[in-house]
């Protein structure tokens, strides 16, 4: 009898905790408190921790240059500071992404666009970037949900023969591959979130902007802290800018967490390809579709149910699996297009900036539907893993899984 009914659940004790922060992570902190006691001088930013930091995580990408700032949202604030963009224009935005990936364009005077999902997916697709182009694009942001890289050699050749900078939002998407490359290093400039919740963090919040143009990157640098003219000589603040620091405390987290990341990511994929097998020969459900050369991280796995497979809805199959016990969310529909604050657009209040300003000649009345994002989230529930699973407990998340699919199928 499932649980949902009044049987004995699969799993009746709690999931392991992740445990992300451990002794490593206060022995360092600890150690820099210590340092700032002896010294008598205050913990600080742009030090020798966050230098280091910098530095690690540009070589963990193969080179290039990062920039520690306050959150995730901020990197990507900063990222589009650095590229300059025209006010007035327009940048393509991901179907589906936390308000975060989408606000700081809208707070650049710059109309947010979002182009639909490839079906299947929660990451936008080529054809569908192509269809929401306009002659004011201004720039194109690709996130990879989920740590799911969206497929971007075609969006790449596309930009390209459009000359539009492509953004990468790594946000939830460390160390994911795309044919071998590291996202964050395809775009011309990437933002990353590094909170607590994500694959590698620098404490409770934080983020990274990182590029391999060294031009660009100085504008980054210069944009996250008041527009300080790093790089430059004999030169004062050169344009305006928040003071969006990250610090050396947080590097110093960040710093152990780094070295961490490769353990995590095969955790987190030991995991999934676990369930992929447990899941190979049950009918109706399968973990979501990626695309040809993805190596995927996942920040969360996708559960594809198929149409029709069921007696029950997508959202009771989710609840009864719940029932035995499993993480799981019924959706994960967090589609830009119908936020308030984009229907309503508060950006600017009282004002309908960016929208509104009188150089915009785009569309001020288009809608943006985005029905393949739409049935994606609606014909997919999430399973919250992490790296911190051991085989049990993936065993258990499988046997719940097919339990309900075996119960409910048509």
């Amino acid at each position: 009898m499932l649980a949902v009914d009044g049987g004995t659940p699969v799993r009746t004790t709690p999931f392991p905790k992740r445990a992300l922060f451990g002794d490593q992570e206060r022995a360092a902190a600890m150690a820099l408190f210590d340092h700032a006691v002896e010294s008598g001088n205050p913990i600080g930013y742009n030090g020798a921790e966050e230098t280091a930091y910098e530095q690690e995580f540009a070589s963990w990408h193969g080179g290039g240059m990062a920039d520690l700032v306050n959150s995730g949202t901020s990197a990507l604030y900063v990222a589009l500071g650095g590229l300059e963009l025209a006010p007035a224009g327009e940048v393509v935005i991901p179907p589906i992404t936390d308000p975060g990936g989408v606000m700081p364009v809208a707070l650049h005077n710059l109309v947010p666009v979002p182009a639909d999902a490839a079906p299947g997916t929660f990451n936008a697709g080529v054809d569908q970037i192509a269809d929401v182009i306009t002659p004011h694009t201004r720039a194109i942001v690709v996130a990879h949900i989920a740590g799911e890289p969206a497929d971007m050699d075609p969006i790449l050749e596309l930009a390209a023969s459009r000359d539009l900078p492509v953004v990468e939002d790594c946000a939830q998407a460390h160390g994911a591959r795309y044919h071998g490359k590291l996202v964050g290093t395809m775009g011309v400039v990437a933002a990353y979130s590094t909170m607590s919740g994500k694959h590698h963090a620098t404490g409770p919040q934080g983020g990274v902007v990182y590029t391999q143009d060294e031009d660009l990157g100085w504008r980054c640098r210069r944009f996250s802290d008041r527009g300080k003219p790093f790089g430059l000589e004999g030169r004062s603040n050169v344009r305006a800018g928040l003071n969006l620091n990250g610090n050396d405390l947080a590097a110093t987290v960040g710093r152990v967490q780094l070295a961490k990341l490769e353990s995590i990511i095969a955790g987190r994929r030991r995991v999934a390809a676990r369930i992929a097998r447990g899941l190979a020969d049950c009918d109706g459900l399968d973990i979501g579709h990626e695309p040809e050369g993805a190596e995927s991280v996942y920040w969360f796995l996708r559960i594809a149910v198929a149409e029709g497979a069921f007696s029950l809805s997508k959202v009771e199959i989710a609840a009864a699996v719940s029932a035995e016990g499993i993480p799981v969310n019924p959706t994960y529909r967090h589609l830009p297009a119908e936020a308030e604050w984009f229907r309503e657009r508060k950006v600017f209040p009282p004002s309908d900036y960016p929208w509104g300003l009188p150089d915009y000649a785009g569309d001020r009345d288009a809608v943006y539907p985005c029905d393949n994002a739409v049935t994606a989230v609606e014909s997919h529930f999430i399973l919250s893993i992490h790296e911190s699973w051991s085989d049990a407990d993936v065993d258990d998340a499988v046997a719940a899984l097919r339990k309900v699919a075996d119960a409910y199928r048509a």
